[in-house]
């Protein structure tokens, strides 16, 4: 039966039926010992096909922080609040344009009152964040126009920057998922999805709509 050692500069745990069946003192205390723990972590198995499963959680998952962007978090986390106001209120008015504009078929963003479940989200939630998506009238021609027509938005598959980023999840984000997985998700290959950052928000609109011209 395929099994795995997790290896930490304070311990180590062997474990046969699954990834996390190491006991729950661990995840109680992962936290605390975050940045000395990346330091260390190995995973180690005896499987091929085990060794695989990982490394694709690893890089779906972005389960592979090194010190330094531990470190960055941490910078980051001390104006996170002010971020995240400018991040849904550019957010905002990106969907309010995004829902106005004749290209654009559908917008995928809670904060809209037009969202089917904005007020399941309102119960849920203080603020709706600043990651919006859309759906473009027409086939992959345009939405490879618009993606290669932004000058703010840069095309990248990251999220949560205080730089706007652009990115189509059918063949970046989630290319990994079987097509139809992804047209169960409501992922059709012209969405497109938006990491919406902190700079002007008039300046965000005039760019998009010079792309989806």
């Amino acid at each position: 039966m395929p099994s795995f050692v997790i290896v930490t500069p304070v311990t180590m745990v062997k474990a046969k039926k699954g990834l996390f069946t190491h006991n729950s003192h661990f995840f109680i205390d992962l936290w605390r010992r975050w940045l000395h723990f990346l330091r260390e972590f190995r995973v180690l198995t005896n499987s091929g096909e085990l060794d695989e499963r990982v490394k694709f959680l690893v890089n779906a998952l972005g389960l592979c922080a090194q010190p330094f962007d531990c470190w960055l978090v941490l910078r980051g986390i001390k104006t996170l609040v002010v971020r995240m106001r400018e991040h849904e209120r550019n957010a905002l008015l990106v969907a309010g344009f995004l829902a106005q504009h004749p290209g654009v078929k559908r917008v995928f963003y809670p904060g809209l009152e037009t969202h089917p479940q904005h007020e399941l989200a309102k119960k849920q939630q203080r603020s709706f964040g600043g990651m919006v998506s859309f759906e473009l009238e027409g086939g992959i021609e345009d939405v490879n126009r618009v993606l290669g027509g932004t000058r703010l938005f840069a095309l990248a598959e990251s999220l949560g920057g205080v730089e706007s980023l652009i990115e189509h999840p059918a063949t970046m984000s989630h290319a990994s998922m079987e097509s139809e997985q992804r047209a169960s998700a409501g992922i059709t290959d012209t969405v497109i999805r938006l990491s919406v950052g902190i700079e002007d928000g008039e300046d965000l609109i005039a760019d998009l709509r010079q792309a989806l011209c």
